[in-house]
C-alpha cells in the first residue's frame, strides 16, 4: 500500500508539474527588412558565366536582406574575392573587412583595410572603396597606396576599370623615380 502510494503521489507530481496550457511564445517580427532572410558562417562560393569559374567569395559571415528596400548583402566580418583568367588561375584579389552589396545598384562597398592586387602584380590598399559592375569602374574618394615594381604611388581619390589596370589617381602625392635618358 505505500508503494502504491508512492506511485501515486509521484504521478500526481509530474502531472501538476507539467501543465499543458503554458506554452512558449516569442513576440512577432515587426521589422523583417532589418533581420537576414540568410544568414551564413564560413562561406566559399563560386561564381561563374557562361559555364566558365569567373570568381571565388569566401567569407567569415554572409548576411542576405532580402526584404529590405533595397536588397542588399552584408559581409560583416570582411570578404576575400578572388578573380579567374580563362585558365582558372587567380588573375586579381581583393580582400576587405568589411562589406556591403546593394543588389539593385550592382555596387559592391568595401571598407577597412581594403587590399587588391591586379594581374600586373600591382599592390593596391585603401581604406575604402567602391566597384560598381554595370559601369564595370571602381573608385574612391579616400587615400590610396599602390605598390609597383619600382615605385610607390600615393594619393587621394582614384577611378578604375574593374582590372585595376587603368587607374587615375585623382590627387597624387609621393615619390616618383624618373629614369634618364
Amino acid at each position: 500500500m505505500k508503494k502504491q502510494f508512492v506511485v501515486l503521489l509521484s504521478s500526481l507530481f509530474l502531472l501538476t508539474g507539467c501543465p499543458r496550457d503554458n506554452k512558449m511564445t516569442a513576440d512577432a517580427v515587426q521589422d523583417r527588412a532589418s533581420i537576414p532572410g540568410l544568414d551564413a558562417s564560413s562561406v566559399t562560393t563560386l561564381i561563374s558565366d557562361s559555364g566558365i569559374t569567373r570568381y571565388r567569395i569566401s567569407t567569415p559571415t554572409w548576411q542576405v536582406y532580402d526584404k529590405a528596400e533595397p536588397v542588399y548583402w552584408e559581409f560583416p566580418d570582411g570578404i576575400f574575392m578572388e578573380k579567374f583568367n580563362i585558365d582558372l588561375e587567380v588573375d586579381t584579389w581583393l580582400r576587405s573587412d568589411y562589406a556591403h552589396y546593394d543588389e539593385s545598384l550592382q555596387i559592391w562597398e568595401l571598407k577597412g583595410h581594403v587590399q587588391s592586387m591586379n594581374a600586373d602584380s600591382e599592390f593596391f590598399e585603401t581604406p575604402q572603396l567602391f566597384w560598381n559592375q554595370k559601369t564595370e569602374r571602381i573608385y574612391s574618394d579616400s587615400a590610396i597606396t599602390i605598390t609597383r615594381e619600382t615605385s610607390i604611388i600615393k594619393g587621394v581619390g582614384f577611378d578604375s576599370n574593374q582590372e585595376l589596370t587603368k587607374y587615375t589617381i585623382l590627387n597624387p602625392t609621393g615619390v616618383f623615380p624618373i629614369k634618364d635618358e
